[in-house]
C-alpha cells in the first residue's frame, strides 16, 4: 500500500522537474532573442532614414538571432533580384545565446539550494533544456520566412540543434564539476587540445591586430565611407566588434598555411596573395595583405602554429610519467586530431558565402584549416612530447648506489680501559672512542686489552711507541695510498665485499690459524673483560 501511494508522487515530481527544465530552455531563447531585438529597435528608432517599420526591425532581429546559431540567411532584396546567401556568422553574437543555454542546463542540474525537487539525469536535463529552446527557435524560423532575411531550412535543421545541444551539454558538464575521462591519456589529450587551441586563436588575434595597425589609414578610410549619421557610426562599430573573433580565426588560418579565400579564384597565404580578390569595403578587411609575394613579416606568422604545437606536445610530454613511447605518441596524435576538429568548426563558422558568383566563398576553408592543424600537431607535437617525456624520465632516474667507504679506527697506544677494574681514577676516554657512535664504544672498550695483559711482541714485531697489535691478534700494516684497508699480508678479503665480520672495516681474518674458526655473532658488553689472546709461538728457525 505504501509503494502504491508514493509512486504517483515520485512520477509527478519528475514530470514537474522536466517541465521546469523545458521552461528554462524557452526562457533562455527568449532572453537572447529579446536582447537582439532591443538593439535593433534602438538602432531603427535612432536612424533618421528608416527603411521599414517596426515589423522589418523585428524580422531583422530574428534573422540576426538565427545567424548567431550558424543558420544561413537568404537576402531577397538584391539589385539583381536573385536571392543571395549570407553565411558569415558574427562570432561575438554567438556568445550570448550559448551562455544562456549553458546557464539553463547548469541550473537545472544544480541542487545546491537544498530543495526537495528530484534531480534529473544528465541526459534528461540536456534534452529538456534543448527541447524548450528549440521550440522557440522553430517559431523564430517560421517567423523569419515572411521577412527580408528568411532562414535557410537546411542549415537551420543542422546547425541550430547542434549548437543548442552542445551548449546544454557543456552546462551539464559544468554542473557535474567538469569531470575528465578516467583514462589518463584521454584527460591529458583534452588538456593539450585546450592549450593548443587557445594559443592558436590568441596568436591569430595578435597577428591580425598587428596587420590592422599597419593598415590603419586604409581602415579609417573604409570606416568613414560607410558611416553617415551618428547612428550609422554606432551600427558599423558594433558590427566591427561582433566580427573581431572572426578576425582572430582568419589570422590563425593564415598562419597555419592554407590561409583564406577572398572570393572564388583568390587565396591569401603567407607565401603571398594570389588571384583577383573581391573584397567589399569594410574596416577589418583593410588588414588583408597586399598583392604579390609575401615578405619576412608574413612568414613570421608561421610562428603561431609552431608555438601552439610545441606547447601542446609539451603538455602531453609532462603528463607522460610512466607511459610508454607508444602511449605518449598516440596521446599527442589524439590531441592533434582534437585540436584540428575544433579549428575546423571555428573556420567553418568564421567564413561562408556573402553572395553569389565571386563572393560565394569567403574566409577560411574549414577542411583545409583542420587538416593543417593536424599536420602541425603530428609533425611537431609528437616529437616534442617524446622529447619532454625522455627528459623527464632522465631527471627522475635514480643515481647509482655508491659503495660504502670503510674507515679503520686506530687504537691509541697506552689507552687503558677503566670499565674493567672500576677504578675511580680512570683516564680520559680515547679520541678514537669519542669519534665513533655510542653503540661501538662498548665494543671498543671490551676489545682494548688492559695494561700488562698484552703478551710481549714477537721477534721482528713493532716495539713500544709503534702501532699496537690489533685485537684479533694480527699486526696490520700501515695503510698505503689507494690500497684497500682490508687487504694485506695474512688478511683474506671478504668475497662478498661488505666487510663482514669486522666492525672496523678490516678483512675477514683467522687470528688463531684454526680452520674451524667462525667470527663471533654477538657484541661483548662494556663491563666484560676482554681475554687476552694466547701468545704466538715463534717461527722455527731454518737451522
Amino acid at each position: 500500500m505504501t509503494h502504491v501511494t508514493e509512486h504517483p508522487l515520485v512520477q509527478g515530481g519528475r514530470s514537474a522537474a522536466l517541465a521546469t527544465a523545458c521552461v528554462r530552455g524557452g526562457v533562455a531563447a527568449g532572453l537572447g532573442l529579446g536582447a537582439l531585438a532591443v538593439l535593433v529597435i534602438a538602432a531603427w528608432i535612432s536612424s533618421p532614414y528608416p527603411d521599414s517599420g517596426a515589423g522589418g526591425a523585428l524580422h531583422l532581429a530574428a534573422g540576426l538571432w538565427l545567424l548567431a546559431h550558424g543558420v544561413d540567411l537568404v537576402r531577397t532584396d538584391t539589385l539583381s533580384g536573385l536571392p543571395a546567401p549570407l553565411g558569415v556568422v558574427p562570432m561575438l553574437l554567438v556568445a550570448l545565446p550559448v551562455w544562456l543555454v549553458h546557464r539553463a542546463a547548469r541550473d537545472t542540474l544544480d541542487t545546491s539550494d537544498g530543495g526537495d525537487r528530484p534531480r534529473l539525469s544528465t541526459g534528461a536535463a540536456v534534452a529538456a533544456v534543448a527541447g524548450g529552446y528549440l521550440l522557440v527557435a522553430a517559431a523564430t524560423v517560421a517567423y523569419s520566412g515572411s521577412g527580408p532575411l528568411p532562414a535557410d531550412l537546411i542549415t537551420a535543421g543542422l546547425w541550430l540543434p547542434a549548437v543548442v545541444v552542445g551548449a546544454a551539454g557543456t552546462g551539464a558538464w559544468t554542473a557535474l564539476g567538469r569531470p575528465l575521462p578516467g583514462q589518463r591519456q584521454a584527460a591529458a589529450a583534452l588538456r593539450a587540445v585546450g592549450l593548443g587551441l587557445v594559443t592558436l586563436v590568441g596568436g591569430g588575434a595578435v597577428a591580425a591586430a598587428v596587420s590592422l595597425a599597419l593598415h590603419a589609414r586604409q581602415a579609417q578610410a573604409a570606416y568613414t565611407g560607410l558611416v553617415g549619421e551618428w547612428s550609422g557610426s554606432v551600427t558599423v562599430l558594433l558590427l566591427v566588434l561582433a566580427l573581431l573573433p572572426n578576425m582572430a580565426v582568419w589570422g590563425a588560418a593564415y598562419g597555419l598555411g592554407p590561409g583564406f579565400t577572398l572570393g572564388t579564384g583568390a587565396m591569401a597565404t603567407p607565401l603571398g596573395l594570389a588571384g583577383d580578390p573581391a573584397v567589399p569595403p569594410f574596416p577589418l578587411l583593410a588588414a588583408l595583405p597586399a598583392e604579390g609575394r609575401g615578405t619576412w613579416l608574413h612568414w613570421a606568422v608561421v610562428a603561431v602554429p609552431l608555438a601552439a604545437a610545441v606547447l601542446q606536445g609539451r603538455r602531453v610530454g609532462r603528463s607522460a610519467g610512466n607511459w610508454t613511447a607508444r602511449d605518449t605518441s598516440l596521446t599527442a596524435l589524439g590531441a592533434a586530431w582534437g585540436c584540428g576538429a575544433a579549428v575546423a568548426v571555428l573556420a567553418g563558422a568564421a567564413g561562408g558565402p556573402l553572395g553569389t558568383g565571386r563572393l560565394a566563398a569567403f574566409g577560411p576553408v574549414w577542411w583545409q584549416a583542420g587538416a593543417a592543424t593536424v599536420l602541425w600537431g603530428a609533425c611537431v607535437g609528437v616529437p616534442v612530447s617524446l622529447g619532454v617525456r625522455a627528459w623527464g624520465r632522465r631527471a627522475l632516474r635514480p643515481k647509482r648506489k655508491q659503495k660504502p667507504v670503510s674507515v679503520s679506527v686506530p687504537v691509541v697506544a697506552g689507552a687503558e680501559s677503566g670499565a674493567v677494574s672500576g677504578a675511580t681514577d680512570a683516564p680520559a676516554p680515547s679520541p678514537a672512542l669519542s669519534s665513533v657512535p655510542a653503540a661501538l664504544k662498548g665494543l671498543l672498550s671490551g676489545l682494548v686489552p688492559a695494561p700488562g695483559a698484552v703478551s710481549p711482541p714477537a721477534p721482528g714485531a713493532p716495539g713500544a711507541g709503534q702501532t699496537q697489535p690489533h685485537p684479533s691478534g694480527t699486526v696490520p700494516e700501515p695503510a698505503r695510498a689507494g690500497s684497500d684497508p682490508g687487504s694485506g699480508p695474512g688478511i683474506d678479503p671478504d668475497p662478498d665485499g661488505d666487510r663482514y665480520g669486522d666492525p672496523y672495516g678490516g678483512g675477514y681474518t683467522d687470528p688463531y690459524d684454526d680452520s674451524g674458526f667462525e667470527p663471533y655473532d654477538y657484541l661483548p658488553a662494556a663491563w666484560e673483560p676482554a681475554s687476552p689472546p694466547p701468545p704466538v709461538p715463534p717461527a722455527p728457525s731454518a737451522d
